[in-house]
């Protein structure tokens, strides 16, 4: 019934045919906050990359420094947060169909390459809009302002596009929305508009830092459905950052799951739902509620919470809550990310005899 669906799976197909390069690399990235009390490891050692046209969740608990790595690839990171090591590598196109690297973790924060990185190329949509837009200006202005900011329009210009992009996200009657402030709008509206203004410079790269987080079921599945039908008119790729495995299930080609700042699985998202390796990895599988279950049947919970920043646990740092500590291993040493096969890698030492070298 959808039209663009069939273009968007053989876009899929031919991009993992062809194995073409990633479009974003995070390399051992690590973010900390230095504070009075000690240091916060908010990421320590991510590694990941973003296929063209395809889309990575990210998903872990609350805490587990998802929404950090996004701010460190943006480089908008707060005081004191800084990133002390790692790569984050933005593959441009060049001339004659070559393309280049740009480290961003080399440019200045507030240099105009970094500027017209963030918002040209990579965009964010944030996890709560009504705290995101300005109570003082319209939604409009603030769309406009992001569309003058990348592109050399005039006034009138700017407003026909944030017009015309309110009305690609599916706001109803957008002549008159446009000048309405954000506490006017419903929650799915405030964020269909932050999604306008994400895509307002045409980004290559779209970070989606848990987009329908505050919306019930129905506008999350609109939202969702939203964002699949923008990457398959506009082949962006989306990063995907959020807790609830059901929604990296219906939108996610890869998926790598956190843990307390650290990679602890990566995969396509097939493999991890139907093999999944890592002990924290099974344990939000098994969190998750069934229709097949029995009524009032209890939950599979998770043992514990995730550990103070300022206290985390020697050796494996998910060996206090999981249900395969090994004593005198798992609490000793710290097991490295290692590839387990051809699709998957895994932190953990159940699998040491099975890795592939």
């Amino acid at each position: 019934s959808n039209p663009c669906s069939f273009q968007s799976v053989y876009t899929k197909i031919l991009n993992m045919n062809a194995k073409q390069p990633p479009i974003l690399s995070v390399e051992n990235l690590h973010t900390y906050f230095r504070q009075d009390e000690g240091v916060v490891r908010a990421v320590e050692g991510a590694s990941f990359d973003l296929y063209p046209g395809q889309t990575l969740g990210i998903v872990g608990e609350s805490g587990c420094g998802k929404s950090v790595t996004a701010r460190s690839i943006l480089r908008i990171v707060e005081e004191p947060g800084k990133i002390v090591q790692g790569n984050i590598w933005l593959h441009q196109p060049g001339n004659n169909g070559s393309s280049q690297r740009v480290d961003l973790t080399t440019l200045g924060v507030d240099s105009q390459e970094m500027r017209n990185i963030r918002g040209g190329e990579i965009a964010l949509i944030f996890q709560e809009p009504m705290t995101s837009f300005s109570a003082f200006h319209t939604v409009g202005n603030q769309i406009i302002e992001a569309i003058r900011l990348h592109e050399k329009l005039n006034p009138k210009e700017a407003r026909e596009k944030a017009i015309d992009l309110l009305r690609q996200v599916g706001i109803p009657k957008p002549e008159r929305r446009i000048d309405e402030y954000a506490f006017q709008l419903s929650g799915g509206l405030r964020q269909r508009v932050m999604i306008a203004m994400a895509l307002s410079s045409d980004p290559r790269i779209l970070i989606a830092d848990e987009p329908t987080t505050a919306l019930d079921v129905t506008t999350q599945a609109q939202i969702l459905d939203l964002l699949r039908q923008l990457q398959e008119e506009k082949g962006v790729s989306i990063i995907l950052i959020t807790h609830d495995m059901g929604v990296i299930a219906e939108m996610a080609d890869d998926v790598v799951v956190m843990y307390l700042g650290q990679v602890v699985e990566e995969g396509p998202v097939d493999d991890i739902f139907h093999n999944p390796k890592h002990p924290y990895t099974r344990s939000l599988l098994k969190s998750i509620p069934s229709i097949l279950a029995k009524p009032r049947t209890k939950l599979a919970t998770i043992t514990g919470s995730i550990p103070h920043p300022y206290n985390r646990p020697a050796g494996c740092s998910f060996h206090p809550r999981c249900p395969d500590f090994m004593p005198g291993r798992c609490d000793v040493a710290e097991p490295k990310l290692q590839r387990l096969n051809e699709r998957q890698v895994v932190s953990c030492f159940l699998y040491e005899q099975e890795v592939k070298p």
